[in-house]
């Protein structure tokens, strides 16, 4: 059953107009790292990483993620310097090629202030601005638009036994939460989206549920962003082991996801993703006519 999405007020990101009811919209993610789950190592020479953020822009990509440490279940953590290293070279080229949106995924604030001096324009935090909270301060001074996304503990420890008395009651409570933290200090709410962080300290049952009950999210009056991407999750359901073969299985939850309210999915095959919300809309969005034309 189609979902009727809360109506949003428009966001305008580097001169692009997101408005929340035509969405939703596509993120195509950079992975600028030896060890993501999914493309580590693909996207790690700057060659590849150009000529990737051209493909996805090629693709439909409304906006382009890109990361340099892994965030995959068990991940160790990199430091400021090096994650500098490797994500500075792609934004500042990607940025000398396209006007498209940037989102630079770090959980460091010396990243983020290089990351937007360098073109970028969102800062995607898997933290929600806890890790380091000076992120904050950051983002007011640059006037960037930052995601804040539901983790339970850290990349090293979330997948060990996730537990909820209530899934949904739990990440949007955590979400309120740091959206008012984050206005408390300085972040306008307009400026604000939210993601309920599917995989990222959730079993099965909690991805399933949180991805068909999104439209509960929306009272948080934020774009929703989803990132279901060849998630482990999807594997479970189809016994499909290597995470670069999920993009099938992928296509499922965006659909639903898409139905379901979400306003901003983030994706690895931007190309397989625009291609089944096109139909998605379609359906949707066909008005009954009158007689025959």
């Amino acid at each position: 059953m189609a979902h009727k999405k809360m109506t949003l007020k428009d966001m305008v990101i580097r001169g692009h107009v997101f408005c929340w009811d035509n969405g939703p919209y596509i993120m195509g993610i950079i992975n600028v790292t030896p060890d993501s789950f999914s493309d580590g190592g693909h996207f790690l020479e700057l060659d590849d990483a150009i000529m990737q953020a051209e493909r996805l822009i090629e693709e439909g990509a409304d906006i382009l993620d890109i990361g340099g440490e892994s965030t995959r279940p068990f991940s160790e953590p990199v430091s400021a310097e090096e994650e500098i290293r490797r994500v500075i070279p792609v934004i500042k080229a990607v940025r000398q090629a396209t006007d498209r949106p940037i989102s630079i995924d770090t959980t460091k604030a010396l990243v983020a202030k290089a990351a937007l001096e360098h073109g970028a324009d969102i800062i995607n935090d898997i933290s929600a601005l806890r890790f380091e909270p000076v992120m904050a301060e950051i983002a007011s001074s640059f006037k960037a638009k930052v995601i804040l996304m539901h983790m339970k503990g850290t990349p090293k420890d979330m997948q060990v036994k996730p537990c909820y008395d209530d899934v949904i009651g739990e990440v949007r409570s955590f979400l309120e939460k740091r959206i008012s933290w984050a206005v408390l200090h300085g972040i306008p709410k307009e400026d604000i989206l939210i993601d309920p962080g599917i995989g990222f300290g959730k079993d099965v049952a909690h991805n399933l549920t949180l991805i068909n009950r999104l439209q509960e999210f929306e009272e948080l009056s934020a774009p929703i962003v989803v990132g279901p991407s060849r998630k482990a999750f999807l594997g479970a359901i189809t016994g499909i082991k290597t995470p670069y073969e999920r993009d099938i299985p992928t296509l499922g939850a965006v659909a639903v996801a898409a139905v379901r309210g979400a306003h901003i999915l983030r994706v690895h095959n931007v190309k397989n993703a625009r291609q089944v919300l096109s139909v998605v809309n379609a359906i949707y969005q066909e008005k009954p006519t009158d007689g025959c034309q």
